[in-house]
């Protein structure tokens, strides 16, 4: 095992510095107008990620992919992949699905 300083473990987001994150994607009805998707991806950043603390990296049209972590250094939860994909599920959205806690900066996406 290397001795690291504890400035490098922050520079490389290892062991204490570690940030647990996971994957989202689902998918809006055949058929959604633009107007309806811009909404209701506005309501689930303004309703499920802001007041949690969390973060949104992803794009999409009618199917949607993308990465989850914590608007500051920081680790997601359990709770948290239940929360977006049970807000996700409530709104209608067809495949939902959320992987695994994954380290953001070293694991490989699932999506």
């Amino acid at each position: 095992m290397t001795n690291r300083s504890r400035r490098l473990k922050k520079k490389l987001h290892i062991e204490e510095f570690k940030e647990l994150g996971f994957t989202v994607s689902w998918s809006f009805a055949e058929g959604t107008d633009a107007k309806t998707l811009d909404s209701v991806v506005d309501l689930f950043i303004n309703e499920a990620i802001k007041p949690n603390g969390l973060a949104y990296e992803g794009s999409g049209d009618l199917n949607w992919q993308g990465l989850i972590c914590m608007q500051k250094i920081g680790n997601c939860t359990e709770e948290h992949r239940k929360i977006v994909s049970d807000w996700l599920v409530n709104h209608g959205l067809n495949r939902v699905k959320t992987g695994q806690l994954i380290d953001i900066w070293w694991d490989e996406l699932d999506f």
